[in-house]
């Protein structure tokens, strides 16, 4: 199977590209720029340029039998920041590019949605996946808008779409902007000797799934028959407070001073408690996670600290 990947020089992208190749599949990558933290991979076909411009998407999905979309123009965030842009990057762009394939006899398209965000805050917990869709910031907006028109696309195009409601990824190769991803967010700015911080009183709780177990769900999605919505998560709940602290023992471990981060006002669009049910997964696709959170977070900060002491 010849995959595409968009925005498969991202964090998680680059880590579904290992797993496809692992696979025996064969990829082709495209997104804005190379990958950040690895030289580009062998047998990999790269194509780069902007995911609004739909005409350089088409022309990278020529002779492709599946696509993986992974790519977006903003982060929760941002999002709230410039809704306009939110609308504009992620959804319009989408749309352009669905309506471009119509031509093209696809076997899967997998999409990456938002499972800490598409639900809103939770009536019941774990979150099943026939929750009602209520998000609170515009990031969540825009990708149940997106899993509407797959759904759409499916019904009226025939196109077989699967989504992906993942939760919060992180481990190695993940980015230090301080935008998204407070265990990677975190890790790197104790690694550079820099204070951290909490949003709020640290009592969001928040469902943590490895970037490789996150990878391995993309890959069975993509061999499935099936179709419709999934959950991507690790089924497990911790608090920004529990993670902080689970992080301090581990950089202790290493010589490095404890952790005492600065408490910020919290976010009006942070919902209190996401924890995913993913037993739909575990049960019609096969796949259940491999990393717990203390395994995951050793093996990240010892990634990250590689990066910094090169």
């Amino acid at each position: 199977m010849k995959v595409l990947l968009v925005g498969g020089c991202g964090f998680i992208g680059s880590h579904v590209v290992d797993r496809l190749l692992t696979a025996g599949m064969s990829v082709r990558v495209f997104d804005r720029r190379p990958e950040p933290f690895r030289p580009p991979v062998e047998k990999v076909d790269y194509s780069f340029g902007d995911m609004r411009d739909t005409s350089l998407v088409y022309e990278a999905a020529a002779d492709v039998d599946a696509i993986i979309h992974m790519a977006s123009m903003t982060v929760p965030t941002t999002a709230n920041l410039d809704p306009v842009e939110d609308v504009t990057g992620n959804l319009i762009s989408m749309l352009r590019l669905l309506a471009a394939l119509r031509d093209r006899p696809l076997r899967k398209f997998v999409f990456l949605s938002s499972g800490g965000t598409v639900y809103g805050i939770p009536e019941s917990v774990p979150i099943m996946e026939t929750h009602p869709l209520r998000p609170i910031n515009s990031y969540g907006i825009v990708k149940v808008a997106i899993e509407n028109y797959l759904h759409m696309e499916q019904h009226l195009h025939g196109l077989p779409s699967l989504v992906l409601r993942a939760s919060n990824p992180y481990g190695p190769r993940q980015g230090h902007a301080g935008v998204q991803g407070v265990i990677g967010t975190h890790l790197w700015r104790i690694a550079q000797n820099q204070p951290t911080e909490i949003w709020g009183d640290g009592s969001v709780v928040r469902d943590f799934i490895h970037v490789r177990d996150l990878a391995a769900l993309c890959c069975d999605a993509l061999l499935s028959d099936l179709t419709g919505c999934f959950n991507a998560g690790s089924g497990q709940g911790a608090s920004i407070s529990e993670v902080v602290a689970e992080i301090g023992s581990v950089v202790r471990a290493s010589g490095f001073a404890e952790v005492k981060p600065t408490h910020k006002p919290g976010r009006n669009y942070d919902v209190p408690r996401v924890v995913l049910d993913i037993s739909k997964a575990k049960k019609l696709l096969g796949w259940e996670p491999q990393i717990d959170l203390a395994e995951g977070l050793e093996e990240t900060w010892t990634w990250v600290l590689s990066q910094v002491t090169d």
